[in-house]
């Protein structure tokens, strides 16, 4: 079988990545009640096996703490011995990180992800058109539309599995549990940020302008 075990200069650098960008985020408000959650890949995806750093349960993400992240497998499974619990949705990063060997993952609860995704549950997709934050995502098209992936939420977390391997599109680099928030992913901490900060601008632009009644 082969070894997937990371790095020291591999979990050091992943563990500071996690941290600053939890920072950054924590001051966004973009944790309320210890909701969301983050994690980094650390090292290669080898024959399906891979490991990655993840927020730890229950955590307030305002505050830096030494019990902050843990590293998981390609399961979802701790690597070394601890106390900590992985964030309760890690099943849904090890399933994304399977689809699209992507090298970061950040999921947020916010309030226009939220009515968005209600709003177009049914349809199973938000439609984004002629906005220039679609460019984000590397789409260059002019009047370019987008359909971002919606799918149920569960409380029973191995239910909503399956519901990300049907839906999920490679080219949209996220998808919206209804009526809990956003996955966005990249190839790395940067390129996941930045998709992610385009999502928020497009779920805000789709409930406002929905507002105006257009």
């Amino acid at each position: 079988m082969t070894d997937i075990k990371s790095t020291l200069e591999e979990r050091q650098r992943t563990l500071a990545e996690l941290r600053s960008i939890k920072e950054q985020f924590a001051a966004r408000h973009w944790f309320p009640g210890t909701s969301g959650n983050l994690s980094v890949r650390a090292g290669d995806i080898k024959e399906g096996r891979f490991q990655f750093a993840i927020t730890a349960s229950g955590k307030d993400k305002s505050v830096h703490t030494p019990e902050d992240f843990l590293f998981v497998d390609e399961a979802g499974q701790p690597c070394e011995a601890t106390r900590l619990r992985p964030s309760a949705e890690t099943l849904i990063h090890c399933e994304i990180y399977r689809l699209t060997g992507a090298g970061a993952i950040f999921h947020i609860h916010t309030v226009f992800n939220n009515i968005v995704s209600e709003l177009y549950g049914d349809e199973g997709y938000i439609p984004v058109q002629g906005v220039e934050l679609i460019k984000a995502f590397n789409i260059w098209e002019e009047n370019a539309r987008i359909d971002i992936p919606v799918v149920p939420n569960y409380a029973h977390i191995p239910s909503i599995v399956p519901c990300i391997t049907d839906k999920l599109n490679p080219a949209i680099p996220g998808i919206v549990l209804r009526n809990h928030g956003i996955y966005a992913w990249g190839a790395n901490c940067f390129e996941a940020k930045r998709h992610l900060e385009a999502f928020e601008f497009l779920f805000e632009h789709v409930y406002r302008m929905k507002a105006l009644g257009r």
